[in-house]
């Protein structure tokens, strides 16, 4: 595209007062940030007026990609940034990695199917299901991360003020559910009738779950044999499970020089 000189462009100031009211009242702040340096560039000649134009445009659309993406982190409300770039899998070379780098893909996710991490406390459970969900979030969709045990009892509450749609809507709501520490420990019947609640709500849409317990032995952990069956066929069954297995990654996470333990809740 040819460029144009300098000469060809009307003084800033003619047009500047009009041009950055007109950029406040549509609201594009993306352009308004950088006006002044996109102005430079076209008195410079290093733009032309489609030029001009068209970087001001992205402009705007970077911003408001960015704002977006800061949403859906918030609404994530994951524990830390957890990346896949940033997990060390040579800590451990027992783990799948070709497995976890192919769900990278996020096939999973626009198919609407689940992901299953299991093995033993940890091995980096919830940080690989924290960054798919952050994969996922960058690729545009909402996500919710959450420990499996406040879910029940926040769906416990809802019987209680009668407010149980509500809530259970706004956990079927998001693209990917991360539920972590999924099947600690023996369900009562009315979690189990809860979370069969959730899941066949939740049909077509994905959910990510992170178990110290092999799939196979959540079974005895549901009172009703029919609603185990019912509920956990389904799912596995639609599930990419990954067994996840070796030594400790915590160690990996602690800040070197230190000489506290520490341990990172993340890390399962």
């Amino acid at each position: 595209m040819t460029t144009v000189t300098k000469k060809e462009w009307p003084e800033v100031s003619i047009m500047d007062t009009a041009l950055r009211d007109a950029l406040r009242a549509l609201k594009l702040s993306g352009m308004l940030e950088t006006l002044d340096a996109r102005l430079a560039q076209a008195h410079g000649g290093e733009l032309g007026h489609l030029e001009f134009l068209q970087i001001l445009c992205q402009d705007e659309i970077t911003r408001r990609e960015t704002v977006a993406f800061q949403r859906r982190i918030a609404r994530a409300k994951f524990e830390q940034q957890a990346t896949l770039e940033e997990f060390d899998f040579a800590a451990s070379p027992k783990l799948p990695a070709a497995q976890i780098r192919d769900l990278a893909a996020l096939r999973w996710l626009h198919t609407g199917e689940s992901v299953i991490l299991f093995g033993p406390v940890g091995v980096g459970k919830t940080h690989v299901a924290q960054a798919l969900g952050h994969l996922a979030i960058r690729h545009g969709a909402n996500v919710r991360f959450a420990k499996t045990s406040r879910v029940l009892a926040d769906l416990a509450g809802g019987h209680a003020d009668r407010t149980w749609d509500r809530r259970l809507r706004e956990l079927v709501r998001p693209d990917v559910l991360i539920l972590d520490d999924f099947a600690m420990r023996q369900l009562t019947a009315a979690q189990a009738d809860d979370l069969y609640e959730l899941v066949s709500e939740r049909t077509g849409r994905s959910l990510i779950l992170t178990s110290n317990r092999s799939p196979s032995d959540w079974y005895p952990l549901f009172p009703n044999p029919v609603v185990a069956e019912s509920l956990l066929d389904r799912l596995i069954n639609t599930s990419h499970q990954v067994i996840m297995n070796g030594p400790s990654y915590r160690p990996n996470k602690r800040p070197r020089g230190g000489t506290e333990k520490t341990s990172n809740p993340s890390i399962k």
